[in-house]
């Protein structure tokens, strides 16, 4: 940026000393440029960096806490029974109300005993567990867990992207738009990386197709 990081030393203003003042008073603490600048700017920046990544990641660890068991088949099968017991009860009581739970907990238990010796060997991630597990198709309980790991949102990027993305869209076409035209270009460049893999010439066949307009006589 050229900038010198250079600190010019200032003069420092001595404060009159009255004849009845006490001699042995604490002078003020004077500090040099250098010094001033880290503790009134740098060490403050510090401190309000740490504090926003400490709160951003707050989140990660729940999440971590409560879904770390089921990362990968490594975090699986390294748990004993009685771990494996306490990680499932978490994550039952986590979705779980008075009236009903997303999976039971007796049965989750013990398909993830069953799935623990089952799993082939070396290292799978989540999605391909649950891959394994909708192929086999008897795992009910291990299902739903690895579904709701793998759709929980765990960042608001996603969020500020589609804002920020819609924030484009109402500013050049809004007042020339209806909701439901809105909705969909919004989608469209939210997922652009998807958009980009749609065969145009299927999609303008179907359009076609859907809104064909002929007469026949």
């Amino acid at each position: 940026m050229d900038i010198e990081p250079e600190f010019p030393s200032k003069r420092q203003r001595k404060r009159k000393r009255h004849h009845d003042e006490i001699n042995d008073q604490e002078e003020e603490i004077q500090l040099s440029a250098m010094e001033s600048f880290r503790v009134n700017y740098f060490l403050v920046i510090v401190d309000n960096a740490i504090l926003s990544l400490t709160s951003r990641f707050d989140q990660l660890k729940k999440f971590e806490k409560l879904f770390g068991f089921l990362f990968n088949s490594k975090n699986l099968k390294s748990l004993d029974d009685s771990k494996l017991q306490e990680c499932c009860a978490t994550f039952a009581k986590a979705f779980s109300d008075d009236k009903s739970s997303n999976v039971d907990l007796h049965d989750f238990v013990s398909e993830l005993k069953v799935l623990q010796v089952t799993l082939p060997d070396g290292l799978m991630s989540a999605l391909e567990i649950l891959q394994f597990v909708m192929a086999v198709d008897c795992y009910p309980n291990v299902s739903v867990a690895y579904r709701i790991l793998l759709t929980v949102p765990v960042t608001v990027a996603s969020a500020e992207r589609s804002f920020s993305k819609l924030k484009l869209l109402k500013n050049y076409l809004r007042s020339t738009m209806l909701q439901d035209r809105l909705n969909g270009l919004a989608m469209c460049c939210i997922e652009k990386d998807i958009l980009d893999n749609v065969d145009l010439d299927c999609a303008l066949n179907d359009f076609a197709s859907r809104n064909a307009r002929r007469n026949f006589f």
